[in-house]
């Protein structure tokens, strides 16, 4: 079996870079998202909300960040277009969201697609002991499951 420079089996990880660049198009399109909700909510909640949706999206480009040199430390290239973005996109695109229900359920239904593919990459990870992919995925799973639990809290459902 071929390894990289890491120690990894090559094909293997081919495909894990394949999976982190669909990750990292869904989360371009939830950056985006979060800068439309953030620029566009109104109501007596805007203050907060404003302010948590920067939060929000602040991480997310931090994410994207280490999604895209995970992917350059597995000996691949991240997608950097938005024609690749939309190309592999699984989520909502909310569009003009000004309700702030509307703006928390398009972020709990984002995170939640999100982590379908979080959880099939640390799957494929684990197999072949990326273990700096598993504790990237790891990290993400788990502010995500939270934040999703708090965002329900929030709507009361």
């Amino acid at each position: 079996m071929k390894t990289n420079i890491l120690g990894l089996p090559v094909k293997e990880s081919e495909l894990i870079i394949v999976e982190l660049n669909i990750l990292l198009s869904n989360f371009q399109v939830y950056y985006q998202n979060l800068r439309g909700i953030h620029w566009n909510i109104r109501g007596k909640r805007f203050f907060d909300l404003h302010v948590k949706f920067e939060e929000l999206y602040n991480d997310s480009q931090l994410k994207i960040d280490l999604i895209a040199e995970s992917v350059l430390t597995l000996g691949g290239r991240p997608l950097h277009t938005f024609e690749d973005y939309i190309k592999f996109n699984q989520l909502t695109v909310g569009k003009n969201i000004s309700n702030d229900e509307k703006a928390i359920h398009l972020i709990v239904d984002s995170l939640s697609s999100l982590l379908k593919i979080e959880r099939a990459i640390l799957t494929k990870s684990s197999e072949i002991n990326d273990e700096g992919t598993n504790s990237m995925m790891s990290d993400f799973i788990s502010e995500q499951e939270k934040t999703i639990w708090m965002m329900q809290a929030w709507l009361e459902e």
